[in-house]
This record gives C-alpha cells, structure tokens and sequence, in this order.
C-alpha cells in the first residue's frame, strides 16, 4: 500500500510538502499542488482520515442531532436535509446523523470523543438538556427554531418567524369570517408550539377578537400524525358543532382531519375550512380539495443551517447569528367563507 513517502519520491518534493498539500495547514503553489495531486492518483494513494483530522483538528463532518423517535421522515425532513446536504456538498463536509436515544448516549460505552465538528440541533424545547450540554462544554452548533429563551441571545439559530406565520394562517381564516378556529399545534415543550400559539393568539387580539381556549390544543407524540389529527378532529367536531375551521400543525395531520370530516359527513371547504404548516407533501392526491398550507421552506431552512454552523467552525473569534427564513401562505380551495353562526356550546 503506497504511504506519504512513495507519493513525495514521485512527485520530486518532501513528505512535509505532501502533508501540506492534503491539511491545507500552509500555502502550496498550484503547480506543485496539481504534481502531488496526480502522483497520489497514479500511486492510488489514500491520506488516512483519522491521522489527518488529528493534525488538522477538524474532521469535516457536521452533525445532524435528531429525536431518534423520528426516524421516519416526512418531506418537510427530507426537503431540510436536501439543504444540508447540498450546502455541505458545496463546502466540503460531511454529514452525520445522530439520532442516539439519551438512555444510550450516558453509556460508558457510547462515551467516546464526538466525530462531529459541530452539530444542527432540530426540534428544541423549552428546557432542553442537549442544548444545554453543548452550551455548557462549548460546543459549535447551530439551532433549527428557537432555542431555550436564556440562548436565544448567546447562540446562533436558523427559523422561520413562526409567529407571523401563525398569524397569516388564523388572520387568513379570520377574513373569512370564521371565530372558532381549531388549532391542533406541535407538541407543547417545542419552542415552535408557543410561536404559533402566540400568533394565534395575536391576530384575534389585533381584531378586537378573544379566541377559545378549549380550542388551542397540543400534538400528543404516543400517537402517529395522522391518527392524532384524525382523533382530534372527531372529538372537537362532536363536542363542539360550532368550529368551523382547523390549522394543522403538519399536512399529516391534516390529512387525518380531512378523513374525519368525511366520516362525520361535513365538506372542506363548505363546513369546515382547513389550513396546514408545511407546503411539501407527499399527499397531495389525497387532499380533495387541494390543502391550503403555510409554505415553510424546509430546503433553504437546511441550506442555510449547513451554511452558519460552517461559518461559525472557520470563524476566528465566537459568532452568534440569527437568521429567519421568511414563510408565505399558499392559497388553495380548501378555504372558504363561513357559511352559518352557531350557538354557543357548554
């Protein structure tokens, strides 16, 4: 197996010419990097991975920190990761996903030193131990939402302004006529959930309006999207005759409220009016009629959470940056003017 020597031999320069050529640690002239290059190829030469991250300090590798319980991914995921991927395509980097439980990862066995140069923490909360962790030991990464409210100074995070986003959905629906709107948000310890029930909130409040409580409810994780928005919406539906409209944390969900109308015999738009966070589905055949969504932006949500946590690795000093990727309400048929005020309900 040739080794550095055999390429320097070759190539007519040192082996501390060579290793430059494949650290970058110091300026090559072009010529002789290209006559390293090519006498690594004709000898097939390998750098080792592992040696050259210890001479470099760096692996090149960014992690992507995940709930392992979401291993099965929707589009919205699969857009966010096509803007990773393409970012660290462009820069050269890898990517890791981790989606190690915390039971596993305080194992003596899985305590090893991390191979990632920093990470993309998805889906934070209110009170979150990974964040918390990395903050405490210095660690490089970049947030996707809104991280705890003592980071939100001190780290950089990449988010849509789920606020607004809330707000166009429910001021949307507002126009419309309709006052009882119910909103099946994400799970209650993500920091998007208070956003969107925040804005949703707001834009009442902006009209002189006071929604319902008993209308603002939380994604119960036990349960699969679909099945939770179907449920929902069955037991509001029956109790409360007089809601006339749904925002859907997801299009899952929404698909799930779409079934249940059609098994208590109401129409979308015509009974009750439906809108859904995440324009990239992989239903849209089974949206009749066609799902009104808030437009997310998953992919350059990804692209530009690559692209900061990159920035923050090669900077010199501590960068904190905050960027907020802009969303837009796509108007479908799936909206319509209320049709009846109802009483009341106990």
């Amino acid at each position: 197996m040739p080794n550095m020597n055999d390429v320097a031999k070759v190539a007519g320069v040192s082996k501390s010419t060579v290793s430059n050529v494949f650290s970058g640690k110091r300026a090559i002239s072009e010529a002789v990097r290209e006559r390293v290059l090519n006498s690594a190829r004709e000898l097939n030469y390998r750098p080792n991975y592992f040696a050259r991250s210890m001479v470099t300090k760096e692996t090149r590798i960014i992690g992507l920190v995940m709930d392992g319980r979401k291993v099965k991914f929707n589009q919205y995921n699969l857009s966010f990761f096509n803007g990773v991927l393409k970012e660290c395509n462009r820069q050269g980097y890898r990517l890791l996903i981790d989606t190690l439980p915390d039971e596993f990862r305080n194992q003596v066995t899985q305590m090893t030193s991390d191979p990632a140069d920093g990470e993309i923490i998805l889906d934070p909360s209110t009170s979150d131990k990974r964040i918390e962790e990395r903050a405490a030991s210095g660690r490089i990464m970049t947030i996707i939402g809104k991280p705890p409210k003592k980071f939100e100074s001190n780290l950089s995070y990449v988010n849509n302004d789920n606020v607004m986003a809330a707000e166009a959905a429910t001021a949307h629906l507002l126009e419309l006529g309709h006052r009882n709107i119910l909103l099946i948000n994400a799970v209650k310890q993500h920091t998007v959930s208070q956003d969107r029930r925040a804005g949703y909130e707001a834009a009442f409040q902006k009209r002189g309006l006071a929604p319902d409580e008993r209308f603002s409810v939380f994604r119960d994780e036990a349960v699969s999207s679909i099945e939770y928005g179907y449920e929902t919406a069955v037991k509001f539906l029956r109790r409360f005759a007089r809601i006339t409209a749904v925002i859907a944390d997801t299009d899952q969900i929404a698909l799930g409220v779409y079934r249940a109308l059609s098994e208590l015999g109401l129409a979308v738009p015509r009974d009750v009016s439906v809108i859904a966070f995440n324009n990239d589905t992989v239903y849209p055949n089974e949206f009749n009629p066609p799902l009104t969504c808030i437009e997310l932006n998953g992919e350059t949500l990804g692209q530009e959470a690559a692209k900061l946590l990159i920035e923050q690795l090669k900077a010199k000093e501590k960068l904190v940056k905050q960027v907020i990727i802009q969303s837009k309400l796509v108007e479908r048929a799936s909206c319509g003017p209320v049709r009846s005020i109802f009483p009341s309900d106990s």
